[in-house]
């Protein structure tokens, strides 16, 4: 019988990462559980993607169902589940088209190039600058990972896409200054989750909106980590002054199976005409029906307000940490996806940290540089929270002694 370990890992994968040494078995809810039999709080939320916690008994009906009837049919056909997220989505948002993939990296690719063939139809070759900020991540594939703002992800990989531009976030003046008729489209999060959970300022949005109009370059939001309830609303632009001329959504979208999708009006939309772009696995009805479960559960306005309550106790509880130890500068973010901001001369000690709070039972991600960052289930009991906070409490007090 195959034996597997975690040193099975370094010994058949190609070592992109570096995971703890342990070997997850299992999850329930917000825990998870080692081959070992440990059990651990897992406020990483599978990297905001296990919206509705580890094997939801309603996900998991779902998915019984679908895939008794049909798992993958190819997009040379359409299906019942996938239209029906479809509509679901445009039910729920500002948008009327909907275009699947697997991933948020497709996602922004795919919205990047819909931007870009939008000018090169409407206004010729010349209008095909993208602008993007400094700290963003907009995913791995060459073109999303170079458009991202961090450099360290994209340099090594040449000739990067040409024809980006990477400005400061939150810089007004540098931005009236910058974005021309040449603009094609700006990307940008409303909050950056990879960067260290740094809120847009709404002045800034509303400039951004508003120059990207007057210069008819296309607004793209990248919600694939805020998006789908992770800010307390269904998607975190509706929570803001504007509305942007596309949207691009993954992550907690079905609970954990791998799906992504881009929003946009008729008018963008029919810019994709049949042979422009395409995905094989984008749309595949489990993804969808899994999705569609998802969107009817999480948009529901109670839900969205235990977010927002859940988050507020979460955030509470940081900062009573936050004043207890001394040793983070500020408490940010919104809803269940929060960043505690080490101080300048520990900015270095948040992978140190999370290791810490790994041997104490708590799952914690990082974020930017310096930054420990919360993103659990949407459904996180409050239980669950305080137990989380509780184990992050001796983790704090065992970096911290002397």
């Amino acid at each position: 019988m195959l034996k597997i370990t975690r040193n099975t890992f370094d010994e058949v994968m190609i070592p992109c990462y570096k995971p703890f040494n342990c070997l997850i078995v299992k999850g329930k809810g917000s825990y998870l559980f080692d081959s070992n039999g440990n059990k651990y709080v897992d406020f990483t939320g599978g990297i905001a993607v296990n919206s509705l916690g580890h094997c939801n008994k309603g996900v998991q009906k779902v998915i019984k169902k679908q895939i008794k009837k049909l798992i993958h049919a190819s997009n040379i056909f359409t299906n019942i589940s996938t239209l029906t997220l479809a509509v679901k989505l445009t039910k729920h948002t500002d948008f009327s088209k909907v275009f699947f993939v697997n991933s948020g990296a497709e996602a922004n690719e795919a919205a990047l190039k819909l931007a870009r063939r939008v000018a090169f139809n409407l206004y010729g070759e010349n209008k095909n600058e993208i602008i993007s900020f400094g700290h963003s991540f907009h995913g791995r594939t060459l073109f999303s990972v170079s458009v991202g703002g961090q450099d360290k992800y994209s340099d090594g990989f040449g000739p990067k896409p040409g024809a980006i531009t990477h400005l400061p976030f939150n810089d007004i003046e540098t931005f009236k200054q910058h974005v021309s008729d040449k603009t094609c489209a700006v990307i940008l999060e409303p909050i950056q989750g990879e960067g260290g959970i740094i809120e847009a300022n709404p002045d800034f949005l509303k400039t951004v909106r508003d120059l990207c109009t007057s210069h008819n370059a296309l607004l793209i939001l990248d919600e694939v980590q805020t998006g789908v309830g992770r800010c307390g609303t269904f998607y975190a632009y509706q929570d803001t002054d504007i509305i942007p001329d596309i949207l691009t959504s993954a992550k907690g979208l079905a609970a954990g199976i791998p799906i992504g999708s881009v929003m946009t009006s008729d008018e963008i939309a029919k810019h994709f005409s049949p042979g422009t772009h395409g995905s094989t696995f984008g749309g595949n009805p489990l993804a969808c029906a899994v999705g569609t479960y998802v969107v009817n559960t999480i948009s529901d306005k109670a839900f969205l307000n235990n977010v927002k309550a859940k988050g507020i106790i979460l955030k509470h509880s940081l900062e009573e940490l936050k004043d207890k130890y001394g040793i983070f500068k500020e408490i940010r973010g919104k809803g269940l996806l929060l960043g505690a901001v080490l101080n300048e001369d520990l900015q270095d000690k948040a992978g140190e940290i999370q290791q810490i709070c790994a041997k104490y039972g708590l799952f914690i991600l990082t974020a930017g540089h310096g930054v420990l960052r919360f993103a659990p289930a949407l459904n996180i009991k409050n239980k669950t929270i305080k137990e989380g906070v509780n184990l992050l409490d001796k983790a704090l007090a065992d970096f911290t002694k002397v």
